[in-house]
């Protein structure tokens, strides 16, 4: 795929500004699309939009396909008539800078529930054929994950790992039994992932009126604790007793002395090879419903992937083992057609893995922090790039450029200051200009580096289980003055789309406008 000359901003939906405790899909997600296409960013790049389980990460969500019941907007289903006003209400006061995922979610599926409820009860008739429609369109993934889901809430949350074995091993008589038993909670799960999909449905295609593509994101792996794996056992390695045999991860480097053990399932390639990668290409399928392209995350593990004994402690003990290769890839663009896919090529990159990405024709990702400080790299200095690449600051996964640039030793320090010009707007704009400046197709920011925040801005600290994904951006960071600087910059690269309404937008955002209304 090529995205021509274009820029954007990675921003989760989860930190959009709002009242009701986490960023959602309602009307600040519409004033963010309209903030985008006033400053002529054309692509909108988002974290995984499944349902998140361990630590709250939406890189270990309960399903593949499924969307995250999160982000329904309590206003949108307002303005359905399965609430009222004074439903919202009962929440309390959320803090504006960070998601408190310990309150957040009994408040929003104690709304979600009672928008069920009030459907029961009559309210939004006209939702009635849609549900079973939907139902019916989405039962290859749906059933599944609603009665996984209800199962998970009659244990407690638990893993399913440690439900009764009947179930753990989907005995038909006992999956029978659970689903008659819980069938009121699995209803409510189908109803939940109905709401998300329209509404989500609705932002895309405002996001496609207003020249703005959205690029998601698609992990390599799922989490071990996930419909996919419990309903699907045989395409992963598993053991007798349905536990892994290996789990990913990947080998000690500059970053980590023992490695990152992340504990996901790999895949029984040849498994998948039978069935002609059916499982994947519903899967890609399924993601290109929501978005417009697809950053593959951890790309390298389809060329090879590090594996590493189940019980290992760190990732130090373990090997290479190959992956599917181009084999995957042929398979996917014959169901498909063309692929939209951005490989993200970072860390132990081989020449093996660059060719497959060549191959396939694949752009590539360069992080310009990467070029300056910590395990410095010649390919991410922006006079290395081809023009088939994106280009960002930082990602989700760094620091803020501000929190990075405090942490230079002098000689790094010296180096970013020999090659990088001052722009007068700190280090997080000097490299914003840099990105934007260079020849990639793409260039892309963080909107925490947009707006120069520090440490505390920062959305996830990988090898660190808990306390991530938690920023918001407070409505009154999002000024005009930030819009037209921003603006300026794509227009004077030439990454600029069409540019109109700045003021409006800017304020939209900082008021809480309903554009969408």
């Amino acid at each position: 795929m090529t995205f021509a000359r274009s820029s954007g901003i990675l921003l989760h939906p989860t930190s959009l500004p709002g009242p009701y405790g986490i960023g959602d899909i309602g009307p600040q997600a519409f004033s963010w699309v309209d903030f985008l296409s006033a400053a002529g960013c054309s692509l909108w790049q988002v974290l995984p939009l499944g349902p998140t389980g361990y630590g709250d990460s939406p890189y270990q969500c309960f399903s593949a396909f499924a969307g995250n019941p999160l982000l329904i907007s309590p206003e949108l289903l307002v303005a359905d008539g399965l609430l009222r006003s004074s439903d919202l209400e009962g929440g309390g006061s959320f803090p504006a800078e960070r998601v408190d995922f310990e309150r957040v979610i009994p408040y929003k599926s104690g709304l979600t529930a009672l928008a069920w409820k009030r459907f029961g009860e009559g309210a939004a008739r006209g939702l009635a054929d849609e549900f079973d429609a939907f139902c019916a369109r989405q039962a290859a993934w749906l059933e599944d994950f609603a009665l996984f889901m209800a199962i998970k809430e009659a244990h407690g949350g638990g893993s399913w790992q440690h439900w009764p074995a009947p179930l753990r091993q989907r005995d038909p008589a006992a999956l029978d039994a659970a689903a008659r038993e819980l069938e009121a909670e699995v209803k409510l799960h189908r109803f939940r992932q109905l709401l998300f999909f329209r509404q989500w449905q609705a932002l895309r295609a405002y996001a496609q009126h207003r020249g703005v593509r959205l690029l998601g994101d698609m992990p390599i792996f799922v989490s071990i604790d996930s419909a996919d794996v419990w309903a699907q056992p045989e395409l992963f390695k598993l053991d007798a007793q349905r536990r892994p045999r290996v789990v990913a991860g990947v080998p000690p480097d500059y970053f980590s002395a023992t490695g990152q053990l992340w504990g996901n399932p790999h895949y029984e390639w040849e498994v998948h090879r039978q069935t002609g990668y059916a499982w994947w290409i519903a899967r890609l399928q399924a993601t290109l419903t929501l978005v417009d392209c697809i950053r593959l995350d951890h790309f390298r593990g389809f060329e090879a992937a590090w594996e590493v004994p189940a019980g290992q402690l760190t990732a130090e003990q373990g090997e290479w083992v190959p992956g599917p290769g181009v084999e995957l890839f042929e398979a996917c663009r014959a169901a498909v057609g063309s692929l939209p896919l951005v490989a993200e090529d970072l860390g132990v990159i081989t020449p093996e893995v660059e060719a497959l990405r060549t191959e396939l024709g694949l752009p590539g990702m360069r992080i310009l922090q990467f070029a300056f400080g910590g395990a410095r790299e010649s390919r991410f200095l922006p006079h290395r790039f081809e023009r088939h690449t994106v280009v960002y600051t930082g990602t989700h996964d760094n620091a803020t450029t501000l929190g990075w640039y405090r942490g230079l030793t002098a000689e790094e320090h010296r180096f970013f200051r020999r090659y990088v010009p001052e722009t007068g707007g700190g280090p997080a704009w000097d490299l914003i200009r840099l990105a934007w400046a260079s020849v990639a197709e793409c260039a892309m920011a963080p909107l925490q580096d947009i707006l120069s925040l520090g440490p505390e801005a920062r959305m996830n600290l990988p090898g660190q289980p808990r306390g991530n994904w938690r920023w918001r951006c407070p409505p009154h960071l999002l000024r005009e003055s930030v819009l037209d600087r921003l603006g300026e910059l794509t227009a004077t690269y030439e990454r600029a789309a069409a540019m109109r309404g700045l003021s409006s937008a800017a304020s939209s955002l900082s008021a809480g406008a309903d554009p969408c209304c």
